[in-house]
C-alpha cells in the first residue's frame, strides 16, 4: 500500500470512527459494537507502518 493510499484509508476510517462514536454518544445502538475496536486498531496498525516508514529513512 502507498502512502497516499495508506493516508486516505486513515481519513475514512477516523471518519467511520466519528460517526459510529457520536452515534453510541446520541444514545443510539450500533449493529456492530465490536467494529468500534477493529477500526481503531486498524488506525493504530497504519500509524505504526507511518512510524517505522520515517525512522527507516532518518536512518538512512
Amino acid at each position: 500500500m502507498s502512502p497516499e493510499e495508506r493516508r486516505a484509508k486513515l481519513s475514512e476510517l477516523r471518519a467511520e470512527l466519528a460517526k459510529l462514536r457520536s452515534m453510541v454518544e446520541a444514545g443510539g445502538s450500533i449493529e456492530n459494537p465490536s467494529r468500534i475496536r477493529e477500526i481503531r486498531r486498524a488506525i493504530a496498525r497504519i500509524l505504526t507502518i507511518e512510524r517505522e516508514e520515517e525512522l527507516r529513512a532518518e536512518r538512512r
